[in-house]
């Protein structure tokens, strides 16, 4: 980590059980310091930043949903000092075009020899966290200029590929109550998501906090935890935790049972037009395994896959008229999907290497 940050074995390969149990240990207790630091500046949504951080080690990124003054903005870039990451925020309007975004090219002069030359100039999207600032507010011609660099980590711009540099994060705040002038996102676009979080009111007793800590002279002094090339390191162990057999099965029977194609589940077919894709079986087992380090365990349980799934899934599956008329929500057809899918038996094999 960095020398701001508690020490992490550096050469951590699947390693051997000290090893692996000391990264662990230390992988906790970062945790615990991003919370300690993100908690002087923004009160409750301890959910909400737990789910970051498992995002944002998991290499993945995150579409936050909430009604305006929720913190949701001064969240990321708080992480983003917390983490010592370079931050770039786009306030996405009706009209942004996506040079904006990726960058674009100049005509410059070159005073040593009078030739004129085009340059590229870099956009917002060259830092490591970015937050897209009420992403459906955008048509999307501008939304997609994002799709390239949240899926391959390049920006393709006057015939050439900037690589972006690692880690990189992509994290789009939405408003969900207001939708005049604003475009859903398509359906390849939010694939692209890890979560899709809900942002919701604080508490009656940390709304008071929030109010007598912001009315007042309280400064916080941030402290960075990690740098970026440990978040690298990370999601390089992340991959490598071991998980058993019998979660991974889950997880994948878990995201089948919610296509109405393949489903034995009734109220799928009744309400779900389309189900969710293999990403959300990789997320579910990638956001499990990180859920599992971070609370100080060597390897996912199914308990970790449910707890992962209604953000991975919730933006995922797409109900239909029937489920409008009757009242009932998504969250409410994940619930009860994972109440009605079953774990499959253990095997003898204890742990596979994913």
């Amino acid at each position: 980590m960095s020398q701001k940050g508690a020490s992490m074995p550096q050469g951590s390969n699947s390693g051997a059980g000290a090893d692996a149990a000391q990264t662990i240990a230390d992988l906790k207790q970062a945790r615990e310091r991003i919370l300690a630091e993100v908690r002087k500046v923004i009160v409750g949504q301890e959910r909400v930043v737990d789910e970051l951080l498992t995002a944002l080690f998991c290499d993945g990124h995150c579409l936050l949903v909430g009604v305006p003054g929720l913190a949701k903005t001064l969240l990321i870039s708080t992480l983003a000092r917390v983490l010592d990451l370079k931050f770039n925020r786009v306030q996405f309007t009706p009209d942004l075009m996506p040079s904006d975004i990726t960058g674009t090219e100049i005509l410059e002069d070159d005073r040593a020899t009078g030739r004129r030359a085009f340059r590229f100039l870099q956009g917002p999207i060259f830092a490591n966290l970015v937050l897209a600032d009420e992403i459906n507010r955008t048509p999307p011609k501008t939304q997609a200029a994002l799709l390239q660099a949240m899926q391959e980590k390049a920006v393709t711009a006057a015939g050439q590929t900037f690589p972006l540099e690692p880690p990189f994060f992509v994290l789009a705040t939405q408003n969900p109550i207001e939708m005049e002038g604003t475009y859903p996102l398509p359906e390849a676009q939010l694939d692209r998501f890890m979560f899709n979080i809900h942002v919701d009111y604080p508490t009656e007793e940390e709304e008071q906090r929030i109010v007598e800590t912001t009315t007042g002279s309280y400064a916080a002094d941030l402290k960075t935890v990690l740098s970026g090339a440990d978040i690298v390191r990370i999601q390089s162990i992340m991959r490598r935790v071991p998980v058993s057999e019998h979660v991974v099965a889950y997880a994948v029977r878990v995201v089948r049972q919610t296509r109405p194609a393949q489903t034995e589940h009734s109220f799928i077919k009744d309400w779900v037009s389309w189900g969710a894709g293999p990403r959300a079986s990789q997320y579910l087992v990638l956001g499990a395994k990180t859920r599992a380090v971070l609370a100080g365990r060597p390897t996912p349980a199914c308990e970790d896959v449910r707890a992962v799934a209604l953000s991975v899934l919730r933006h995922r599956i797409l109900p239909n008229f029937n489920a409008e008329a009757d009242g009932i929500a998504v969250p409410a057809i994940i619930e009860k999907l994972l109440a009605a899918v079953p774990e499959p038996k253990e095997k003898a094999i204890a742990g596979v290497e994913r």
